[in-house]
């Protein structure tokens, strides 16, 4: 199968295990649906009919909106065996980048699945868009559904192919500064990705993996939807956030793969239950401290779990290290939308903490004098949509991406992300700081959520801190001492300086009240920070902080 397609894939598991499941979907109060290989191959074969039957342009583009559920990649095959391209739209946006989405797109079509928020979002969609509903959808839906569609319409008969060069998909980067980009990716990406990762991390058809991470996103699309397909496992996929503990615990995944700001509340859930004094000391007696070990993995369902990896953002290594004392390695990765994520990736038995591992097979990178990383990737994206110029912007002369983040490597061939060369600023010393790596050290004190360093033009950098729940409903109930966790976070501060050059040094920390999310903009849909958000929305209140020569303040 290697010189295959993902469709390719498809057809080889619906025809040869045609009684495997392949998707658990949950449907709410504890019941879940399995979906076997024969079942998803026949209702994507309809769905595909009903498609042609539209008699839509050739290769035209197919918006998909929705959370994570076994149709929404039903409906991503359906598209792509009906001759159509997939423009995925995160279920978190607001209803002006659902517009944008969609106009920008040229989308001819729209499926809407699972949402939390739909009359947040509908604004956004144009009256006469037509669409598909899946089934979790919202019953408001002014469109045909799914299964009424798939029981209208014949199967497509034989195996409907797709060239390995034509676009396969438009993703739209989750967009920290702006408007999103259009990444064109073409089915040769999803192949290399699939291939690549079957090379790197092997699984096979008895392996499970949880999908609640954005789809929408590159992330998750190879590492679980495109990866299932080339290798065969199953599918879980998470009900809520409120039941995802429950979830974990039902799939119990062999590979789980999650972002930093998951991989820390999970830590402090933990922290929560068994005080970090009192876990040390148990983990340290040889019998009890394996039982306690296994009890902790066995909580989160990760009892079973090979591999565990991390990516999309640096994770503290004192997190890393609490996990490996548990018995779990996480395997830091790095990858972009541009390059489908097929870049570098961290091999079990290599991993370093704070270093992303080798290239991926037939990945190229070198590292430019001023120290930004470059990549040429044999899953490389096609360019933007509608914007070839900044498609050759983003290009050197013999074809590497300009990613934008500084970088190095080990004397094993390891890569270690250091910062964004757009993120640098100068403070009014005239001197540059890259905010990523301070960020990276502070925010292993455990009663940091997140936090945004700052310092454009100021005398000095500072941090916006969002304290964690656990810390917050503490304060609350008064379990915790304001005075106590002030001096923690100062003495955090000070650790973190002596690392630093003069010019970096953080010279205060502001504790804000705020909450920091996706639905309000603070956040990319993959939980990282949209610094040129966070800072406008304080930057009347810096001069202020400065003038008040505090080390620890609150936002009023």
């Amino acid at each position: 199968m290697s010189d295959e397609t993902i469709l390719s894939q498809i057809y080889h598991w619906e025809e040869s295990v045609p009684d495997r499941v392949h998707f658990v979907q949950p449907t709410g109060g504890g019941h879940v649906t399995e979906y076997r290989w024969g079942e998803i191959g026949d209702q994507v074969r309809r769905m595909a009919a009903y498609l042609q039957s539209l008699e839509l342009p050739p290769k035209s583009q197919i918006a998909l909106l929705g959370k994570n559920s076994a149709h929404w990649m039903m409906a991503d095959w359906a598209i792509w065996m009906a001759g159509h391209v997939t423009v995925p739209i995160y279920p978190t946006l607001n209803a002006d980048s659902v517009q944008y989405i969609l106009q920008h797109s040229e989308a001819k079509l729209l499926f809407v699945g699972k949402m939390d928020d739909w009359d947040a979002m509908k604004a956004g969609v144009p009256d006469d868009l037509p669409g598909v509903a899946l089934p979790l959808s919202p019953g408001s839906l002014p469109y045909p559904r799914w299964d009424d569609l798939i029981g209208q319409h014949e199967p497509v008969t034989g195996k409907p192919e797709r060239s390995l060069d034509e676009m396969a998909t438009i993703v739209y980067t989750s967009g920290s500064t702006g408007r999103p980009k259009g990444v064109m990716h073409s089915f040769g990406s999803f192949k290399a990705a699939g291939e690549r990762f079957r090379e790197v991390l092997p699984t096979s058809p008895e392996d499970r993996m949880l999908s609640y991470l954005p789809l929408a996103h590159v992330y998750e699309r190879v590492a679980v939807e495109n990866a299932s397909t080339y290798q065969g496992f199953t599918v879980y996929f998470a009900e809520s956030l409120d039941t995802f503990v429950q979830d974990l615990q039902r799939a119990r995944p062999t590979v789980f793969l999650s972002v930093p700001r998951l991989w820390t509340k999970f830590q402090m859930g933990v922290n929560e239950k068994l005080p970090p004094k009192k876990q040390k000391i148990l983990l340290m007696l040889p019998v009890i401290g394996n039982l306690v070990r296994k009890k902790i993995l066995t909580q989160l369902g990760l009892q079973y779990c090979r591999y565990a990896g991390t990516g999309s953002a640096p994770l503290a290594a004192s997190t890393i290290n609490w996990y490996r004392d548990l018995g779990l390695d996480l395997l830091e990765g790095y990858g972009m939308s541009e390059d489908f994520a097929v870049s570098h990736l961290t091999r079990p038995g290599e991993a370093k903490v704070g270093y992303v591992g080798r290239p991926v097979p037939g990945v190229q990178a070198r590292i430019t004098d001023s120290g930004e990383l470059l990549v040429k990737s044999p899953a490389q994206m096609m360019g933007y949509f509608k914007q070839p110029e900044k498609t050759a912007e983003e290009f050197t002369e013999d074809g590497f991406f300009k990613t934008g983040d500084l970088a190095q490597y080990d004397d094993d061939g390891r890569l270690r992300i250091t910062g964004r060369v757009k993120e640098l600023f100068k403070t009014a010393k005239g001197k540059y700081v890259a905010p990523a790596p301070i960020e990276n050290r502070m925010a292993s004190h455990p009663s940091i959520e997140v936090i945004c360093v700052s310092g454009a033009n100021q005398s000095a950098t500072f941090g916006l801190v969002l304290l964690s729940e656990p810390t917050l409903d503490a304060l609350q109930n008064g379990k915790t001492d304001r005075a106590a966790l002030e001096s923690e976070l100062s003495d955090k501060m000070a650790e973190t300086n002596k690392a630093l050059d003069p010019h970096e040094q953080l010279q205060f920390l502001v504790i804000v009240k705020d909450s920091w999310s996706i639905e309000n903009g603070f956040l990319t849909p993959t939980m990282k920070i949209k610094r040129n958000v966070i800072e406008a929305h304080y930057e009347d209140k810096v001069d202020d902080w400065f003038s008040r020569g505090e080390r620890i303040i609150w936002e009023a």
